[in-house]
């Protein structure tokens, strides 16, 4: 039997686990997160893990040991960080797909610590939102050993495509088109801040809609505040890794680095919204809390 390691036990891997248990795909399961090293997030992680039959390893190397094929899934700040600690322990041969939002030049950095070590390392892209599709959300997938990390995938039902042969040829198509996909929430999060401020709400809706009625503004601006409420500050993390790819393209990273700070303050207010919030309700929440920030109230 497969055995599965996860570096980072967030939403993605718990995502992932759960969709493999509801299909039935077989494997061994393990995890480890970094927050159990941290008393006040520890508890949560354990329990993460044990609800779902994975093992919470106690290092990086006590995972690292017993996998076969390691995903990383942690956020984009730390995946370099852990790269290099894996490098130290990852067996020779183990297939390790790097999940992580991160711009290709990091993803190259990533690959030659794991590569190093004689491992396999995988350029992966997770190009959709990992609910509902969970294991089945699509991936693209690069590098030397792309071909047998989408092997190992669709192995586990999971939806992997070969895009390239060179580390980043994936993670470059996920950088580039979240200027486009974030960028949208960060200018539809200034739009309709700035409306309810000037007490014009519904007048901009009105107009929005008049101009392009095949969008329901209401409904594409209240999802995503809610991406932003939700996963901001991880968000924030991804755009600068944009930021630094379009940097590194020799284009000024204007609207991703407009997106980190849109991204990021919205993310730290630590908001929890309800699924059926409408628009006027998540503008409500986000600037009551950032006045409470501000001191304003």
């Amino acid at each position: 039997m497969t055995a599965i390691g996860f570096i980072g036990f967030g939403e993605a891997a718990r995502a992932i686990a759960d969709g493999w248990a509801a299909a039935g795909i077989a494997t061994t399961r393990a995890a480890f997160d970094i927050k159990t090293l941290q008393d006040d997030t520890a508890e949560a992680i354990t329990e993460a893990c044990d609800e779902r039959g994975v093992f919470c390893a106690p290092s990086s190397a006590a995972l690292l040991q017993r996998s076969d094929i390691v995903f990383s899934l942690v956020t984009a700040d730390n995946a370099f960080s852990a790269a290099e600690t894996a490098a130290a322990h990852i067996r020779p041969g183990t297939l390790y797909l790097d999940g992580n939002s991160c711009s290709p030049e990091t993803k190259r950095r990533n690959a030659a610590l794991i590569d190093s070590a004689g491992a396999r390392y995988v350029d992966v892209a997770i190009m959709s939102p990992i609910h509902p599709k969970r294991h089945e959300t699509p991936c693209l997938v690069s590098g030397p050993h792309a071909t047998q990390g989408a092997e190992a995938m669709a192995g586990l039902g999971m939806m992997a495509t070969v895009t390239g042969p060179e580390i980043g040829d994936a993670s470059s198509v996920k950088m580039i088109r979240s200027v486009m996909i974030k960028g949208t929430e960060a200018l539809m999060a200034e739009c309709f801040l700035a409306a309810e401020k000037a007490g014009v709400s519904a007048e901009v809706l009105a107009s929005l809609s008049a101009s392009d009625p095949q969008i329901d503004w209401s409904r594409k601006a209240a999802y995503c505040l809610e991406r932003m409420m939700v996963h901001g500050t991880r968000r924030a993390a991804e755009m600068r890794e944009v930021a630094a790819t379009v940097s590194d393209l020799g284009l000024e990273p204007r609207m991703s680095a407009a997106t980190v700070a849109w991204q990021a303050e919205i993310g730290a207010l630590g908001l929890q919204t309800a699924r059926d919030d409408d628009i006027a309700d998540r503008v409500g929440l986000i600037l009551s809390a950032r006045g409470k920030a501000r001191g304003e109230d």
